[in-house]
């Protein structure tokens, strides 16, 4: 069955239809930057289709959220486990449900891991419910990057394998693709390399525009054109569209998103106590309480689940007795600090991993024949951590630095050394260590990585941010009533200087 969907207008006088069988079986690429009518165009083509076939939209800033009250499509909130949207998934495409993947409110990498969980549900389906599906993904670019980012690269290769298995082996599942990107060049070449249909709207930048014409097999000097596209006008090329490039324009649409571009209105009246009223909080701010989220407790490691099983095992199944039966605990102790405060005397040891450290940990402990059972990793992990900081004996024996070892047991290790260093500054009432130190500790050179760990310690409630009138940062601890002194953000990396100092 032939099904032709109306696009708009080609030529001023000649509807421009798309036949959506073909597109089914051939999937679809849409570029533009912003303002250029993109989600317009999408939004059209969903209008148009929703009669004739299932929908899913993946959409990252809930703007499609509108078709639900006039088409019927069910709305699914990303903020459930990666489980939990695999099977949601795996039930919309048995039941034939047309739905919208709300991502609004989720930070780019909890965005990648969401649809790749809910596309590999859809994928994974059994074959009897293989019906057709229009998979619309809105802002691609974000889940099938050209170049790794900031996010983990964990979750780069699940949104892309996800992105990749929907243009690159969707069809035989009945799943077609329809991608809209802002830039073609940050879109993975193998997922825009699948589709056979093309509608390329406004673009400035010469690599977006020598790449598109490449895309619709026009000459170099022909891509200047897409420049002078005003909005909402695109040039279509496909077996779906059009043999030869053809100028479109989209026609209108029944529902609207819910955020539009911004109109110029007129100021308001600058009010006498304009002062009072933006540095004064008011009363509803003063009342709420501050919500403090309990971090989920980690994992076991492999070493945890070890120690778990050689405790649960009979006695005649014991480890035999150590070759120190008599073991001064102080001195073991002090030698196994020495040991800490070498290791991290390395300038790279920042930049090692906890695996890495352990086993130069392991080796040094046999080399300096210290007694007994080395350290389990967790307990090595917890050393390190404390190691890092090293207060003095005042700081150490304090009950705020005791309140913050606490504090810090209901982190991960990885961001325990982070949490102590900045309780520390608190308490020392010194100035608040910058980006490069936070990175440093983290193990990490992105300085962007740092300020989203404050931001992660800021929503658990374990501290407050704040910048002062000359953009210094200044960390609070409400539950040890410190905070440190203002600190350049953009500073150098104290670990460094110090280091520096000392030789």
């Amino acid at each position: 069955m032939k099904v032709a969907i109306d696009m708009g207008m080609s030529g001023g006088t000649t509807p421009a239809t798309l036949d959506l069988e073909e597109l089914l079986a051939t999937r679809l690429l849409v570029q533009g930057n912003s303002g250029s009518g993109k989600s317009h165009l999408l939004r059209r083509l969903l209008e148009q289709s929703a009669p004739w076939v299932q929908q899913c939209i993946i959409d990252p800033e809930g703007d499609f959220t509108t078709l639900s009250e006039r088409y019927g499509h069910t709305v699914v909130d990303a903020d459930r486990t990666e489980a939990e949207l695999t099977r949601i998934a795996a039930r919309v495409r048995q039941h034939r449900v047309s739905v919208v993947l709300n991502l609004e409110g989720l930070d780019v990498e909890q965005q990648m891991r969401a649809a790749a969980a809910f596309l590999g549900g859809m994928f994974d389906a059994e074959r009897d419910h293989w019906y057709p599906v229009l998979v619309v993904v809105d802002e691609a670019q974000l889940f099938a990057p050209a170049v790794a980012g900031e996010v983990s690269d964990e979750a780069r290769k699940l949104s892309l394998g996800a992105m990749t298995n929907l243009m690159c082996r969707g069809r035989k599942r009945g799943l077609a693709g329809v991608i809209a990107t802002q830039r073609l060049a940050k879109l993975a070449k193998n997922v825009a390399a699948e589709a056979s249909n093309f509608l390329m709207g406004r673009t400035f930048l010469d690599i977006d525009m020598a790449r598109a014409a490449d895309l619709l097999g026009m000459e170099k000097r022909q891509a200047e054109q897409f420049r002078d596209l005003a909005r909402g006008h695109f040039v279509a090329l496909g077996p779906a569209i059009s043999r030869r490039p053809l100028p479109v324009t989209i026609g209108h649409v029944e529902t609207s998103a819910r955020s539009t571009s911004p109109k110029l209105t007129p100021l308001p009246e600058a009010p006498v106590d304009a002062a009072d009223l933006i540095f004064t909080a008011s009363a509803e701010e003063q009342a709420r309480p501050v919500v403090r989220r309990p971090a989920p407790p980690p994992p076991p490691s492999t070493n945890e689940l070890l120690a778990q099983l050689s405790r649960a095992r009979p006695p005649a199944e014991e480890a035999p007795q150590t070759l120190f039966p008599e073991i001064d605990q102080a001195e073991r102790d002090a030698q196994i600090d020495a040991i800490m405060a070498e290791l991290l005397g390395d300038p790279d040891a920042s930049f090692r991993t906890v695996a890495v450290l352990y086993q130069d940990f392991l080796v040094r402990c046999r080399i300096r024949r210290v007694p007994g059972e080395p350290p389990a990793l967790p307990a090595f992990k917890r050393r390190l951590a404390v190691a890092r900081v090293a207060p003095d004996r005042e700081v150490a024996q304090s009950d705020g630095w005791q309140q913050a070892l606490a504090l810090s047991e209901t982190l991960t290790d990885d961001v325990q050394g982070v949490f102590l260093v900045l309780a520390q500054a608190a308490l020392t009432s010194a100035p608040c260590p910058s980006d490069a130190t936070l990175a440093r500790l983290y193990g990490t050179h992105s300085a962007s990585r740092a300020r989203r760990l404050l931001t992660w310690f800021e929503e658990r409630g374990l501290l407050v941010v704040r910048l002062d009138f000359r953009n210094n940062r200044v960390v609070a601890f409400p539950d040890l009533g410190a905070e440190t002194a203002p600190g350049d953000p953009n500073g150098p990396d104290a670990m460094i200087d110090e280091r520096g100092a000392a030789e």
